[in-house]
């Protein structure tokens, strides 16, 4: 890196992650109200503790990187001066948050020209942090849909035709959990979920899981086997066999 090397970066990462806790959780705990970014359409909520925490990791990053650029889920993009931007998600699962429940996390990952390099799931509630590149997580090396443990968010977020080729996975696995949002990622590294499909991800959605995954051994791509994400369809598989696995079964 031109300015300073991968493993400073992560360990600046991680002080964002903090200061995020530090503006999330405690509203968590007490609860707060939602407002609606999307009035009129499907609920879109917001909360409190999503601003906040992404103004306290904005400020950080301004007042020791201002030259990078960030781009955050809540407030305009910044322009950086150079290669280096930011992607930050305060509260990935605020319909999670607002519920009282504890599988949302915050997301935050360094981009070199547009690129994921580093990445950190931070699971807050349960004091659980996933980072990539480093740290010790691994998959479970699970390399057929038969024995595979599969996860959405929400399945009726699926186009129809997404939904046919979610339903060709679903009905080859061994079990399906749902409602984990970016948590269902941070499993599959860990090794206790061995596969998630996705659609509809934005760009600060799905950054932070890309070198998360990858550095636990997984394998993430978009749903026609390739690297570019940004249609928003994301499969993430413990194994490059598992995820080639569920493009075959999602096309036949």
């Amino acid at each position: 890196m031109d300015d300073c090397d991968l493993e400073t970066m992560m360990r600046f990462a991680e002080r964002l992650a903090d200061a995020a806790r530090a503006e999330t959780l405690p509203r968590w705990r007490t609860g707060c109200a939602a407002a609606d970014k999307n009035e009129g359409g499907a609920w879109d909520p917001v909360t409190e503790a999503d601003r906040e925490a992404e103004r306290a990791m904005r400020r950080l990053i301004e007042a020791e990187f201002p030259d990078h650029g960030i781009q955050g889920e809540e407030f305009p993009e910044k322009k950086g001066k150079g290669r280096w931007s930011w992607s930050l998600d305060p509260v990935d699962g605020t319909r999670a948050f607002v519920c009282g429940l504890p599988s949302w996390t915050t997301l935050i990952a360094l981009l070199d020209e547009g690129q994921p390099v580093l990445g950190v799931i931070d699971a807050a509630p349960l004091d659980e942090r996933y980072v990539g590149p480093g740290g010790d997580r691994k998959t479970s090396g699970c390399t057929t849909l038969a024995e595979a443990r599969l996860s959405t968010t929400d399945p009726y977020l699926f186009s129809a035709a997404e939904t046919q080729a979610w339903d060709r996975v679903r009905q080859r696995v061994r079990t399906t959990r749902y409602g984990l949002d970016a948590y269902g990622y941070a499993r599959v590294a860990a090794g206790s979920l061995d596969l998630v499909i996705e659609a509809g991800l934005k760009p600060h959605d799905y950054n932070a899981l890309i070198p998360v995954v990858c550095a636990a051994g997984g394998a993430i791509g978009n749903w026609e086997g390739g690297e570019d994400f940004s249609g928003g369809r994301v499969i993430a598989a413990a194994t490059p066999g598992l995820y080639r696995a569920a493009l075959e079964a999602m096309r036949s």
